[in-house]
Formats: C-alpha cells, structure tokens, sequence
C-alpha cells in the first residue's frame, strides 16, 4: 500500500490573497491561514485558545481564479492539499526551509464556508440536481433505486500492489 499525502484545514485569511504570475502567466496564489481551537481549562474555567498558522501556495489555475475574486481577509475556508516543504535561500545565502499546504491538481479543494460576499452561511449551500437521487426517501421507489445503487460489486477499498 502506498503512503497518503492530504492535509485538511478550516480557518480564517489572516491577510488580502496574494497573487503572483508566472513568466507565461499563470497565477500563482499565496495564503496565510489561522486555524484556531478553543476550550475551557478543566481547573480554572479559563477559556483557552490556540492557534495554528499556514502557509498556503496555489498552483491550481481555477482554484487562483476563485480565491483572488472572492477571498479576502477574514474569510472562511476549508482547504485540501498536500504539505510540501521547499528549500530556498534568504539575502544572506543562507539555506532556509517552508512547510506549506499545497493546492495543485485534480485533488486539491478549497471551499468557502462563508458566501461569497463573506458573510456566514446558516447552512452550506449545494447543487441541488446532483443530490436529488440521495436525498432521504420520498417513497418507495426511490429507497429501492438508492438501495440498488449500493448493493453491486465494487469493494468499497481497494488495494494495488
């Protein structure tokens, strides 16, 4: 079995999308990404806080598009990459290394948990044409269509050697 390589955050844009091109155009779009956790100390009753800052690089075309229009800072977002570290060298010459979550390819996701113009949705919003065959049973026929999609011969995990 082969290793996995997936990093799954929420948090919030500390700071405006920043976006780069390459020399034949292609964006490049660069986060900064506070995830925070809360909780009550269990002696005090002090509520606590911690949080967690990422760097996230952008090499999806698609995904740059989106995040420069409608992302800003304070936003809201989940985001699917892989955690990439890369050598580079500071003014000095001296070696220096980042750990960041990358989004590139066919795998990589962000999705904003706030609308579009950034304010918090009650409940996410979704294609409702490609659910409607999912949605809880409206009647007989339809339990048995899902039920027939699910009782057929694909394992549900597979391994390659």
């Amino acid at each position: 079995m082969s290793d996995l390589n997936q990093c799954t955050i929420t948090g919030r844009l500390g700071a405006d999308v920043e976006i780069r091109r390459t020399q034949d155009g292609k964006p490049i779009a660069n986060l900064r990404v506070a995830s925070s956790e809360t909780w009550r100390d269990r002696n005090s009753g002090e509520r606590k806080e911690k949080t967690e800052w990422f760097n996230v690089v952008i090499f999806s075309e698609g995904l740059c598009k989106v995040a420069e229009q409608y992302l800003k800072k304070g936003s809201h977002v989940l985001l699917q990459g892989k955690i990439a570290t890369r050598k580079w060298q500071d003014q000095s010459g001296n070696d220096r290394y980042s750990t960041e979550l990358v989004l590139q390819g066919f795998d990589a996701k962000l999705i904003m948990l706030d609308g579009p113009s950034g304010e918090r949705q009650s409940k996410p919003q979704r294609d409702q044409s490609s659910y409607d065959d999912y949605d809880e049973p409206k009647g007989q026929g339809q339990a048995a269509n899902f039920s027939r999609d699910l009782d057929d011969d694909v394992p549900f995990l597979m391994e390659w050697r």
